[in-house]
């Protein structure tokens, strides 16, 4: 089962158990997280596609610990004038891992068992 979910403006597939690589979340580590904007849920061949969002869907998440990419260098220079500029730049980082995938056909068969 995967789900494509929107995370801080950008659209990632998620599995469950799974561990991704997200744009900054103001989070603490060990925090839980809940992702309702999900757009289409697959499982086993089968896909539900949102409209835009597919409602009652929730997508749980742990965040693991924060981090900073690769740096970027950016170079600039025109020649014959001796201009040269030389940044760079690191991107902030939050990586999480997904703990499940729900629809709301399964809180209301999970709650019926207990």
């Amino acid at each position: 089962m995967y789900a494509i979910v929107e995370i801080a403006g950008r659209q990632y597939r998620v599995e469950e158990n799974k561990y991704l690589i997200v744009n900054h979340i103001t989070a603490s580590e060990g925090d839980k997280l809940t992702f309702d904007k999900v757009l289409m849920i697959s499982d086993k061949g089968k896909a539900k596609v949102g409209d835009p969002t597919i409602k009652g869907a929730v997508v749980s998440a742990t965040v693991e610990k924060h981090g900073r990419s690769e740096k970027v260098v950016v170079f600039k220079k025109k020649r014959r004038k001796g201009y040269a500029v030389r940044n760079g730049h690191r991107q902030d980082l939050t990586h999480i891992k997904i703990t499940s995938i729900k629809t709301k056909s399964e809180k209301a068969v999970k709650t019926e068992e207990n």
